[in-house]
């Protein structure tokens, strides 16, 4: 890929994002009160929100799957394997969820709401790093405890 096509892809991406953004910020999912408020459900709106979003998406995949849509910027054809159920996500679920509770602050909304200017989202995306770095810092010992596991096995016979 050269630099021009990578610069057209990077900007479009780019581009969504801040449309997405904006669309977030207008439904009010950048407002912690009315996150707060959706958790407590006294005020459904953004459940709606979601959902209209779950359906647009579910009808979108099932035209991509059924027309056979490719990439934008592959080109390939677009697949959806399918992914097993892993228990080790539980843990990491139940934190996604205290941690939402507990802010009045998605993840995927943080960015939307630092370009709100609100400042205190900062701290948590440093959070929300740091926690993402520390999965990930976990896997790999596990990975690495596993294929020296394995090695010694081998080695054993």
């Amino acid at each position: 890929m050269d630099n021009s096509s990578t610069l057209i892809r990077n900007g479009s991406f780019l581009l969504f994002g801040v449309v997405f953004g904006f669309l977030l910020s207008r439904a009010g999912a950048t407002d912690p009160a009315l996150i707060a408020s959706l958790l407590l459900f006294e005020n459904l709106h953004l459940l709606w929100v979601i959902a209209t979003a779950v359906g647009v998406g579910a009808v979108l995949n099932f035209l991509a799957k059924q027309l056979k849509w490719r990439g934008v910027a592959s080109g390939q054809p677009i697949s959806f394997p399918h992914k097993p159920f892993v228990r080790a996500l539980i843990p990491g679920a139940l934190l996604f969820g205290v941690g939402w509770g507990l802010t009045g602050v998605c993840p995927g909304t943080a960015p939307a709401m630092l370009g709100e200017g609100q400042w205190f989202v900062g701290v948590i995306l440093i959070g929300i790093v740091a926690g993402t770095w520390l999965v990930g810092f976990i896997h790999h010992i596990q990975i690495k405890r596993q294929v020296q596991s394995r090695n010694m096995t081998a080695a054993n016979r």
